[in-house]
């Protein structure tokens, strides 16, 4: 399993990044991204963190790491400016905190982390098939969830990533020990949402090259 949405206690996670990792590991995955909500007040004090923790754990967590952000629920106009200072306090991956049906995101979201450069938008909910045409030339990846309530979703987006083209990667979301899952159970909630079975092995090899290209190993 790669898995490129998790959150540790630095945001609104149970765990530390360290515990994370480690459980991570035990669960049989082969990557893990750390991506801790942000926002304008604590993405100084966040990422700048989350880098460190991957960097002391790299060496003996057994898995490759990627530190990472979540931008999340900040107006649309302020996505890209975020985005930008993620990178450069040295989050390799991005995520945008999507049009989740079970929350008030604000509308134009999506569109605003497509237009930013985000690599990930998280639970994109009803994600209009233009926006979705537009992530797929800009490469940018739409996340089916494992998550409870986001994941009412999932297959309304696997239906518009088939129409469009877009990259589909699946991610649990995790905050809690338990939210973590295996391959199987990646494998059946793709399923579930409507995904063939000849399909998934695209999907898995997406997280994949995704995860690759943020550790610069293609």
């Amino acid at each position: 399993m790669i898995d490129l949405h998790t959150h540790s206690l630095l945001s609104d996670g149970e765990l530390l990044p360290s515990e994370l990792v480690r459980r991570a590991c035990a669960a049989g995955y082969r990557g893990l991204a750390i991506t801790d909500h942000i926002d304008s007040s604590n993405i100084d004090f966040v990422v700048p963190r989350i880098v460190q923790a991957v960097e002391d754990l790299g060496k003996d967590a057994g898995i490759k790491l990627v530190p990472g952000a979540e931008i999340t629920h900040v107006p649309p106009r302020l996505i890209g400016k975020l985005v930008s200072r993620a990178r450069a306090l040295g989050a390799k991956i991005v995520l945008v905190h999507g049009e989740t049906v079970v929350e008030p995101v604000a509308h134009g979201t999506n569109s605003a982390a497509i237009e930013a450069g985000a690599d990930i938008i998280t639970h994109p909910g009803l994600i209009s098939e233009e926006d979705a045409a537009k992530a797929k030339d800009a490469g940018i990846a739409l996340e089916i969830t494992s998550r409870k309530g986001h994941c009412l979703s999932n297959g309304y987006v696997a239906r518009i990533a088939e129409k469009t083209g877009a990259a589909l990667v699946i991610n649990t979301d995790s905050h809690a020990p338990e939210d973590l899952i295996t391959i199987e159970k990646a494998r059946i909630i793709l399923r579930s949402a409507g995904i063939p079975e000849d399909a998934l092995e695209r999907i898995f090899q997406n997280s994949e090259k995704l995860l690759n290209k943020v550790l610069g190993s293609v």
